[in-house]
């Protein structure tokens, strides 16, 4: 009798009698990330917005990007303007690739119904569920969280990351954090959102990706099956350790700076506001790489 050759990717079934069930963890991490990053939606609103220190630091941050605009307006402007086109292109490659050639078609529908998820949900929020109120501090009224662009740029990056083999997984997620969070500064550089709202739509999108992931690794169970860090240079610690060492910098910036402007201090903000915003951004962005990196090779079947 011939023999049935398999896709590449496609590892070894289970043993016989050992249910598939088993062979990536159960929900539990998943469903509890996706309640974390819904809760720190809403921590983000009610600190940044609903409260007069929140939205002082907020807006402070905002109006001293004045300050860098003009020797960053060109290239972060243009950036700005390409980005929705840029998030699509390189979302809709990962897909395509993953659906034609990997024949993940599954796994590129489900991440393709997280990320509209995800870009939904941040529009809603934004016109009909969140408001701003006036607690003292000049500011435009109209709410802005979260950040669409940088849901976007975020969504983008996730769905890619999402069809990714698990031997990509880490580096895929550091490149598409990395994506994420120039998109959230440059919003900030430009004046278009305040800190708070990227962080925010990091967390939207959070909250879609991983019941998507679940499910794309409970169905997909085959090809999901993790070597190992260093198993391959994407699978290589480096891609927790960059995203580890620079947000631990990013905490000592906002720690420095933020002590500088402390009550008694007697130095006033000229740009302190604004870089302890973008330390908060990179922060957000690179500890969500790092979780989600974690939680899907915890999750994996084994090689």
């Amino acid at each position: 009798m011939a023999s049935i050759r398999m896709h590449p990717d496609t590892p070894s079934p289970p043993r016989h009698g050992q249910p598939i069930r088993d062979s990536i963890a159960g929900p539990g991490l998943f469903i509890a990330a996706a309640v974390a990053s819904a809760l720190g939606v809403a921590a983000t609103y009610g600190f940044f917005v609903r409260t007069t220190t929140g939205q002082y630091i907020d807006e402070s941050a905002l109006d001293e990007a004045v300050d860098v605009y003009g020797r960053a307006v060109k290239a972060a402007l243009g950036f700005l303007d390409a980005l929705p086109t840029i998030a699509v292109v390189v979302g809709a490659a990962g897909l395509l690739y993953a659906a034609v050639v990997k024949r993940r078609w599954f796994a590129a529908a489900v991440a393709l119904s997280s990320a509209a998820a995800a870009n939904l949900i941040t529009q809603v929020l934004k016109a009909y569920v969140f408001t701003r109120p006036f607690r003292g501090v000049e500011t435009l009224m109209e709410n802005s969280l979260p950040s669409g662009h940088t849901t976007l740029a975020a969504s983008a990056a996730a769905a890619v990351f999402l069809v990714a083999s698990p031997s990509k997984r880490p580096f895929v997620a550091f490149a598409g954090s990395t994506f994420a969070i120039a998109s959230g500064a440059a919003t900030l550089v430009n004046q278009w959102h305040r800190p708070a709202d990227v962080v925010a739509a990091f967390l939207v999108v959070g909250a879609c990706t991983a019941p998507a992931g679940w499910l794309i690794m409970r169905v997909g169970w085959r090809w999901n099956a993790w070597q190992g860090f260093g198993s391959g240079w994407a699978a290589s610690r480096l891609w927790l350790s960059l995203p580890l060492l620079a947000g631990l910098g990013a905490t000592a910036l906002a720690v420095s700076v933020l002590v500088r402007i402390a009550p008694g201090s007697g130095t006033a903000s000229t740009t302190h506001y604004f870089w302890a915003g973008v330390s908060l951004i990179v922060i957000s962005g690179y500890l969500l790489c790092i979780a989600a990196t974690w939680l899907f090779s915890v999750a994996a079947r084994r090689a």
